[in-house]
């Protein structure tokens, strides 16, 4: 009975944890106001390195690595206290819901990026680690954030599927990616009409 429990107990504290936004907090101790009132609106380390001024490199890296600690987190704990695949990965899916449906902050979350690579880094170190590489060649070749993501996440139930062949885990990945391209839906109705903006470099 205890375990009957355990694990839609820890997948509820996936939601919770989840909707602790990393942007809006970060931004708030840092003296950058609220993320969703100011840049692209999205609370995400993007946003706030656009909205962040001299603080913004420190403030995106500070959201970026805690929007994916939100992912990593209890997905290890599923995984530590023995749960099947299935749990596992509704703890992570739970999280990701979380981030972009924020019970703490009117559901009100992110794009979800940066928490999904969270969950795949925890439930295959090898297949976050491919679809963060996707992410960062296609920044780094076309320079756009949100094709980036996109072409990125479109890959990853591939990477999960050849690199553990744990469907469920496959299904719930494919889910996941089905929901950041609806989250991004705006940014792909500007790819197509070549107004998305371009990464900043110096």
């Amino acid at each position: 009975m205890s375990e009957m429990l355990l694990q839609p107990g820890l997948v509820i504290l996936a939601y919770l944890l989840g909707s602790i936004s990393s942007a809006i907090i970060v931004c708030k101790l840092m003296g950058l106001g609220d993320p969703r009132e100011a840049g692209s609106g999205n609370p995400g380390a993007t946003n706030v390195l656009r909205i962040g001024g001299e603080k913004g490199k420190l403030a995106a890296a500070i959201t970026l690595i805690g929007d994916m600690l939100k992912g990593v987190v209890p997905v290890w704990v599923a995984y530590a206290l023995g749960f099947e695949p299935m749990w596992i990965v509704l703890v992570g899916f739970a999280a990701f819901i979380g981030h972009l449906y924020p019970l703490f902050f009117q559901f009100k979350g992110g794009k979800g990026v940066a928490t999904m690579l969270g969950v795949l880094l925890a439930l295959n170190f090898w297949a976050g680690l491919a679809t963060a590489a996707t992410w960062l060649f296609v920044a780094k070749v076309l320079k756009i954030s949100s094709l980036s993501a996109l072409i990125a996440t479109f890959l990853a139930p591939m990477y999960v599927y050849f690199l553990t062949g744990e469907i469920s885990w496959v299904l719930v990945t494919a889910l996941m990616t089905a929901i950041l391209f609806w989250r991004h839906r705006g940014n792909i109705q500007r790819l197509m009409s070549g107004e998305e903006s371009l990464i900043k470099t110096k």
